[in-house]
């Protein structure tokens, strides 16, 4: 049995991680009209990651990801409503094996929760677990639900009341946020065991739909006065058809598609968006308030990140599912760690959210995880000339959410200039393949599909082929070989 380490120089670890949060809704990231102060800040402190690419354009695939440092296709988790294998490997609990004292508030969406089921608990080595899968009515073990009906009882049972306004409208006092934002606080100052160092995830439910925010917040933003969404006339008449379909009804008939909007209701949908996006940037303010009066903000690794993005009606699409535009797969990633990481720097080079793992194992001198796929981003955050780096990022859509029929299987690899999505469906010789190939030097936007533009043949066949390189390269073999045969 291998002892914790009694190591008193390892730092803490805050991870604070969003829900459907594009890369591009800080100001640090060049946004000019959205209010992030604190994001901002956190940036000027640390290291931005500026091509940051998740595993899955959906929540549960991506986040398993997240915390066994694997891809898709190797962890198993491949959809929205399947549940991780037992068997795999936490960093957490990695962490907590090797001293840390570990906790979590609010989502983890590792199995089903539709319907109020309660997701189970895997080997993950939180001590602390606060968990709330949404603010919406759902299971009895739901933490956020039972803090809110015993602190604000009145504004519970009207949020549950039909026809009103439900929780995403809470004020902020009684918002799900400024939940999250409160047990972190109180894990910093009260529950953390100050004679280890700690892992914290903090998941905030926001900037998820459905689209709402206590009115202070709202009133931050004048719909007409923000930018209209990224498109053009006939866009999706050159793009898969089932791009067309998703803008009927998003997220396979899930909810309401981008034609079912008037151009005003998509600028109120996006204002609120964004107020959701100012709404976590206090409670982020709040959280790094508190870890500076307590004494850790020196000795704690702060990462900010999100699961994936959001259509937000650009490309004429909303929500999430078997798109892979940039607005949906790329994320923001800022990491600071002072006097370990440079502050103020930005990295363009590819990164990935499988990486993030290696990272925190790295920094705290534990052992990497026996099946994880990624690779630490600390000799890249460091400026290290001789940083290993891939030079390329998957993504892979399978079926997930309210499935489409037929189902819908893509795969996107960014690299360099490109990107190529490919459309899988069941083998045939006689059937034309569909997919997406943009180049994203000349076409940053990802207007104009190039898959079946004779002039770029040879680009679409050399990254198909790069594309089989790259899921072979990423199959699990972490099987030990026992001899040669």
């Amino acid at each position: 049995m291998t002892l914790p380490s009694t190591r008193t120089d390892r730092p803490n670890i805050l991870l604070i991680c969003t829900d459907q949060q594009r890369y591009d809704t800080i100001g640090a990231y060049g946004n000019e009209h959205v209010r992030t102060p604190n994001l901002d800040r956190l940036a000027g402190d640390g290291v931005l990651f500026e091509n940051c690419y998740v595993q899955n354009p959906v929540c549960s695939p991506s986040r398993a990801s997240l915390m066994t440092s694997r891809y898709p296709h190797a962890h198993g988790l491949w959809a929205n409503g399947v549940q991780l294998p037992d068997h795999e490997q936490f960093f957490t609990k990695a962490l907590a094996d090797d001293g840390y004292d570990c906790g979590l508030v609010g989502k983890l969406h590792l199995s089903a929760c539709k319907g109020g089921r309660l997701e189970p608990r895997h080997d993950d080595g939180f001590r602390v677990f606060r968990w709330a899968h949404d603010p919406y009515p759902g299971s009895s073990e739901n933490q956020y639900h039972r803090w809110v009906k015993t602190a604000f009882p009145e504004l519970y049972a009207e949020a549950q009341t039909p026809g009103r306004s439900g929780f995403d409208n809470l004020p902020t006092e009684a918002h799900y946020s400024r939940w999250i934002g409160n047990e972190t606080i109180d894990f910093l100052q009260s529950s953390r065991d100050r004679s280890r160092p700690f892992c914290f995830v903090a998941n905030f439910f926001d900037p998820h739909h459905g689209f709402g925010a206590p009115k202070e917040y709202l009133e931050r933003y004048q719909p007409d006065e923000l930018p209209r969404p990224v498109t053009r006339d006939g866009e999706l008449d050159g793009k898969p058809p089932i791009l067309t379909e998703a803008s009927k009804e998003s997220y396979g008939g899930h909810a309401r598609g981008y034609l079912s909007y008037s151009a005003d209701e998509l600028q109120q949908v996006k204002a609120a968006y964004w107020a959701m996006v100012s709404l976590v940037d206090d409670e982020v303010g709040r959280i790094l308030a508190a870890l500076e009066a307590e004494g850790l903000a020196d000795d704690t690794i702060v990462v900010f990140t999100s699961d994936h993005g959001e259509m937000l009606g650009d490309h004429q699409l909303m929500l999430k599912g078997p798109m892979m535009y940039d607005c949906a797969v790329r994320v923001p990633l800022i990491v600071r760690w002072p006097g370990q990481l440079p502050a103020g720097e930005r990295r363009s080079e590819l990164v990935q959210w499988i990486d993030l793992a290696p990272t925190f194992l790295e920094a705290a001198g534990a052992s990497p995880l026996s099946r994880g796929q990624g690779t630490s981003l600390l000799p890249l955050a460091r400026g290290e000339q001789d940083a290993v780096t891939r030079g390329w990022a998957l993504c892979e859509y399978r079926n997930s959410g309210h499935p489409y029929d037929p189902a819908v299987h893509t795969t996107m690899l960014r690299t360099g200039q490109w990107k190529i999505v490919v459309y899988h469906g069941l083998p045939a010789t006689d059937r034309d393949r569909t997919g997406e190939l943009y180049d994203l030097a000349a076409d940053p936007q990802e207007l104009t599909n190039l898959w079946d533009n004779p002039d770029h043949a040879s680009e679409r066949l050399r990254l198909q082929e790069m594309l089989i390189d790259v899921l072979v390269a990423t199959e699990d073999r972490s099987q030990p070989r026992l001899d040669h045969f």
